[in-house]
């Protein structure tokens, strides 16, 4: 360690040069940054839902389905049609957009003089204009399931729009310039835009506004924490900018290597500036607390003190990240866990190295040695010392508080819940969620299901079991409207007046089928050569428990009814739903499990002790108890974003104890008293500890004015992990070793 420290010292200008060209390099990536909400191209491709769910989208022109809803006091006028028409007209040909469909341009099957009359359900150049004419229609309209609740609200006071996205297309481009044309019209009347298109161009909105000032203010509580701890300029330069190089580098990197910003990846700065700093933190409360005549055997000796706990302490917060590449279900949490992992050893590069090379260059060092005097402060005085005397004085009815919290909190795990509904990303008055809502209430939400059928699409038994499993489909009470091939085929048979049925004899079928070909809906409904066929519908409640309940329904229903003659698959946004649900369980589990094993070997190896490795474990598994506790009482669920939260405060958490117990191990190798080097290191680390704690407390917290929920949520829930394993890392931990040591002492007496 004293040659490497040399080293650095001796190559310093060199470590600064390189440092300030790769600066630059990285930051001039930022120009080809992109950023990507879609939590759909997040999926898996070998999950055999996610992956029908994309088929589905190639094979019947998409399946990213948009609304955009009218809302008035009366749909069924003149004025209005003209309203509909015009929001049809501007998005049906415009490039990435499959299909569209709205009360002007939907299919109409009625019996005429002729026979049978397909056709639109108005002309759209020629409405209705009479009031009779116009009672007529909707009292036609609200008749037919086709129509009612899906294109026409119940009460006949909204319209809604649909239209699907082709799979190739620029999702977030096409949505964003649909819903500029749309609001560019002007039109009078109250307009919704609703659907996962939508949704993601203002979870996108939502990310940039967070990037703007979220970061600005982070940095801003960071400097306010380290200037209150250090009262140097020094304290808060040297943190702030190992933080901010390790942002640039890290984001410069993903852009270089072809990732995209995402929900997720987006809180990277935030996390960066909070851990980031944390190295550097260490560092200089090493460098403070060593002083000699010859400043550059200080620096040493300081380097040589706390880099071994602090590339632990990286190595460790790395193994939290990366452990979401091994238990994650979507890609974008895949991609955060390496990337917060390289950020985070980015930032330890730049403490071990950058750091002691810029202290040593422009002679940052500490003006004059610390004094007794001076070391006079609340945190160690009126905080740590008191707190190290109670440890001492009553270690047993400390422990036993730690038990009472843990058992109290055990309690709240139980009453944990998950949440996947993407609408729950907004606050409650986003005019996204207040869509959602709308759309939930007027035309059963806008999630989309799809039913798949592989078999003869022109078989009368496979129609048959289309319309039997729309109807089961339809007893859920979130299900208002399905939609199959079948259904056309049954209306037509009913216009020949042979009543509303599918036609047992397949030579009928076939001559109905004619009429429907070039109709512009059978590409949304079966494939060019007939062989597969979908049910479409959407589902109402985003509730977990009815997502799950649904999907159970129909899983079982699907299996009881397959046949050799066709295949019969679920997929949609309920299907996905559940598999993100129960996805995130699975990585929450595996990823911890992984996390917690590797911290215990890597902290036992380093250590050369066992049982080192699983003391300095038990605080932050004690925190993560406290902490899913928390969750559950309080109601928070558990999301994409706060599944991250128990790996990460694993990761940085952990750092605590690596700090006390390699501060144990070396006051213990100078004093040889197992109780006085306890002492010292509360002491000692105790003040890094507690100032780390409140600077990547005060930056997670900052995450409460995002504007995306689960990151608000995640904000609090990392602070209260922080001061939690923080707090652990200074109590638990030295009790352990003090109950530990004084039984070691029972029993080597005894042997005496």
């Amino acid at each position: 360690m004293n040659r490497f420290a040399e080293y650095i010292i001796r190559l310093r200008w060199l470590i600064i040069t390189a440092v300030f060209l790769l600066t630059v390099y990285f930051g001039y990536q930022f120009r080809n940054l992109h950023i990507n909400a879609d939590i759909i191209s997040s999926l898996p491709d070998d999950d055999p839902v996610a992956r029908l769910y994309k088929d589905i989208g190639a094979e019947f022109g998409g399946n990213d389905m948009g609304m955009i809803v009218l809302e008035t006091d009366k749909v069924f006028s003149v004025e209005v049609f003209e309203h509909i028409r015009q929001i049809t007209d501007s998005i049906r040909y415009m490039q990435g957009v499959s299909t569209v469909t709205s009360l002007t341009n939907i299919i109409d099957i009625k019996s005429s003089e002729w026979g049978i009359e397909i056709g639109k359900l108005v002309d759209e150049y020629d409405f209705p204009q009479t009031q009779a004419e116009l009672d007529s229609l909707k009292e036609y309209v609200l008749s037919k399931e086709m129509y009612k609740g899906a294109i026409v609200s119940e009460d006949g006071t909204a319209a809604a729009i649909m239209f699907t996205l082709l799979p190739q297309a620029d999702n977030q481009a096409v949505a964003e310039e649909i819903k500029s044309k749309i609001e560019r019209l002007q039109l009078p009347g109250k307009l919704y835009f609703g659907g996962l298109p939508m949704m993601m161009i203002d979870i996108n909105d939502l990310i940039i506004s967070d990037i703007v000032w979220l970061i600005p203010f982070v940095f801003c509580v960071i400097a306010v924490i380290l200037l209150i701890s250090f009262r140097s300029f020094r304290g808060i330069l040297l943190p702030l900018l190992t933080a901010g190089l390790s942002v640039i580098w890290t984001i410069g990197l993903m852009v270089v290597t072809g990732y995209e910003l995402t929900i997720i990846s987006n809180i990277i700065p935030v996390v960066l500036l909070a851990v980031g700093s944390a190295y550097t933190i260490h560092a200089l409360n090493s460098i403070n607390h060593i002083y000699l005549h010859d400043r550059k055997q200080a620096l040493i000796r300081a380097m040589v003190y706390v880099t071994i706990p602090v590339i632990l302490a990286a190595l460790t917060t790395s193994i939290g990240f990366i452990s979401f590449v091994f238990g994650a279900y979507l890609t974008m949490i895949k991609d955060f866990g390496i990337f917060a992992a390289v950020g985070t050893l980015i930032a330890l590069l730049l403490s071990i190295f950058f750091i002691p090379a810029l202290i040593s260059a422009f002679s940052m060092y500490r003006k004059q040695p610390q004094t007794e005097e001076n070391k006079q402060t609340i945190l160690t005085h009126k905080i740590l010392l008191p707190l190290t005397e109670l440890l001492f004085k009553h270690p047993n009815y400390t422990f036993a508080g730690w038990v009472v919290i843990l058992l109290l909190f055990i309690i709240g795990i139980f009453q944990l819940k998950t949440s996947v509904n993407i609408a729950d990303y907004f606050k409650k008055d986003n005019p996204t969620r207040i869509a959602e809502d709308v759309m939930q209430q007027k035309f059963g939400g806008s999630l989309p299901v799809f039913v798949v059928f592989t078999g003869d699409m022109q078989s009368p038994e496979v129609l048959h079991m289309m319309m039997k499993t729309q109807h089961f489909m339809k007893q859920d009470n979130n299900v208002k409207v399905a939609q199959s091939v079948a259904d056309l085929i049954e209306q037509m048979n009913d216009a020949m007046g042979e009543g509303k049925k599918i036609p047992d004899d397949k030579a009928k079928i076939e001559q109905l089928w004619f009429l429907l070909d070039g109709q512009e809906i059978m590409s949304q409904l079966v494939n060019d050569d007939l062989s597969k066929g979908i049910i479409q519908s959407k589902f109402a409640s985003v509730d977990s428990k009815d997502i799950e309940a649904f999907t159970e329904r129909m899983n079982r229903f699907i299996s009881e009814n397959q046949n050799d003659n066709y295949q019969i698959e679920l997929t949609g946004m309920p299907s996905i739903y559940v598999k993100l649900n129960s996805s995130l369980i699975n990585s929450q589990y595996k990823s911890l499990f992984i996390a917690i094993v590797l911290v215990i070997l890597i902290v036992g190896a380093i250590l050369r002790s066992a049982s080192k490795g699983i003391f300095a474990a038990v605080p932050i598994i004690a925190t993560i108890v406290v902490l899913f506790g928390f969750m559950g009482l309080t109601g928070i669920p558990l999301d994409i974003a706060t599944v991250l939260v128990a790996s990460i405060a694993l990761g940085i958490g952990i750092d605590y104890s690596i700090h006390v117990i390699t501060g144990f191990n070396n006051h213990l190798l100078e004093k040889m008293d197992a109780e006085k080097s306890i002492e010292s290191v509360i002491l000692l680390s105790g003040k890094a500890i507690v100032i780390n704690v409140l600077s990547v407390s005060a930056g997670f917290l900052v995450l409460l004015f995002s504007q995306i929920v689960p990151l608000q949520n995640f904000g609090l829930l990392v602070a209260i992990s922080m001061f939690g394993s923080g707090f652990g890392a200074l109590t638990l931990l030295p009790v352990i070793l003090i109950l530990a040591n004084r039984k070691r002492r029972i029993i080597a007496n005894n042997h005496k």
